[in-house]
């Protein structure tokens, strides 16, 4: 069985590093648990801010030099 080989691994490692091994496996349980009880949300019906939100006209002009090149990693 894959726990036994686990535990039988475990006990191999020296003694200053269980700590280590217990760090991680905690870590990981713990993500697991998280992942079990998923939050359910429910949709946003379409227009909730409409009226409330105006793009201003330069939303659409170029972006200045060098700035389009800082997003894309250049």
């Amino acid at each position: 069985m894959l726990q036994e080989q686990l535990i039988e691994e475990i006990k191999q490692i020296p003694n200053e590093k269980p700590a280590e091994i217990y760090d991680l496996v905690h870590y990981f349980r713990l993500g697991l648990a998280q992942e079990k009880t998923p939050v359910v949300r429910s949709p946003r019906p379409i227009g909730l801010a409409k009226g409330r939100l105006q793009v201003p006209v330069s939303f659409f002009e170029p972006l200045p030099p060098g700035m389009a090149d800082a997003f894309e990693g250049r």
